[in-house]
């Protein structure tokens, strides 16, 4: 059974997540569209889907939620805190394939960003995506992030060597837009 809706928008709902949406979110992952998008290249089981679930979902170091669309489930954004003495966080998302290119990863990301800025209290939410991941950057940069620069050949996808391009978005700048 579905969760309470936690954070509405126009098109889109965010719920936490629940044990029974574990098998749509390892089909997720388990696309090359997802894992490729968010550098997780191996592949995922019914086992570890409950792990990350028990772990991560579960656990105090991130805020999970799921994106919904009149109730079905169809994608993922998440915030993972920061440590230190800068209040930030970055963020994370992933819709599935089939609801590319509807807008509902930037109405969630806009969601999440509004309720860090003002629940928390962030003063800076970061992001990171793959140099191949151009949709990413342009939702990114839409929500008014600045990319801040690179780590070139961070990570291994696909045989080569990928950048992994940073960007971030400070609370006076967030205030300006909202």
């Amino acid at each position: 059974m579905p969760g309470p809706v936690f954070l509405e928008g126009d098109s889109v709902a965010l719920r936490p997540i629940e044990e029974d949406d574990l098998s749509f979110l390892q089909a997720g992952v388990n696309d090359p569209t997802i894992w490729r998008a968010i550098g997780a290249p191996e592949p995922v089981n019914s086992q570890q889907e409950q792990e990350f679930f028990d772990d991560v979902v579960c656990g105090d170091d991130s805020i999970d939620l799921l994106i919904t669309v009149d109730g079905e489930p169809v994608g993922i954004v998440s915030f993972w805190p920061g440590d230190g003495a800068v209040s930030k966080a970055e963020l994370g998302y992933w819709v599935a394939p089939d609801h590319h290119r509807e807008g509902y990863a930037s109405e969630a990301a806009e969601l999440m960003i509004d309720y860090g800025f003002r629940q928390f209290g962030y003063h800076r939410i970061e992001a990171r995506v793959f140099e191949y991941n151009d949709a990413s950057q342009n939702l990114l940069e839409g929500l008014g992030f600045v990319q801040e620069g690179a780590h070139r050949e961070a990570v291994f996808v696909d045989g080569e060597y990928q950048d992994v391009r940073w960007f971030s978005l400070l609370e006076d700048e967030w205030e300006k837009t909202a």
